[in-house]
């Protein structure tokens, strides 16, 4: 978590996930709470155990352990498929406006530069394309 506590008194959606913040974290967790009271904000809570961050949960997805980073790929698809993001904030505060080296390659299951024999990666090509002075090149159309 980037923002502080208060700030998810502001937010419309919060996912809490890999953790039990009702319990972990009560004087935060009442951030949360207000949120749902005063915004109607929806409180979505992802694990395998039945929790009382669950207990108060709009949604509740009891996911099987050790599939959480096959969930988020599954809701990042989503997002994305379907334009729920938002875009201001992903193009500003994100690297997601940033260009990635054109040697860069994922094909059958394997990044570029992997080394079959000694069986590691060379992450040579595993960066982002630099300008004259060394800066990170980014699309034109990230211009605040």
């Amino acid at each position: 978590m980037t923002n502080h506590w208060v700030d998810i008194k502001n937010a419309d959606l919060v996912l809490v996930m890999g953790g039990n913040a009702a319990e972990a974290h009560p004087c935060g967790f009442k951030w949360v709470i207000e949120a749902k009271k005063d915004r109607k904000a929806k409180l979505v809570v992802v694990d395998p155990r039945f929790t009382r961050s669950a207990a108060v949960a709009d949604y509740y997805a009891p996911l099987r352990s050790g599939s959480d980073i096959a969930f988020l790929g599954g809701v990042i698809n989503f997002l994305l498929e379907k334009d729920k993001i938002h875009h201001d904030y992903v193009k500003h505060y994100s690297n997601a406006s940033y260009l990635i080296n054109p040697d860069f390659k994922f094909e059958d299951g394997l990044f570029s530069g992997y080394n079959a024999e000694k069986r590691n990666y060379d992450k040579a090509t595993w960066g982002y394309q630099l300008d004259k002075d060394g800066f990170v090149k980014e699309t034109l159309h990230n211009s605040p």
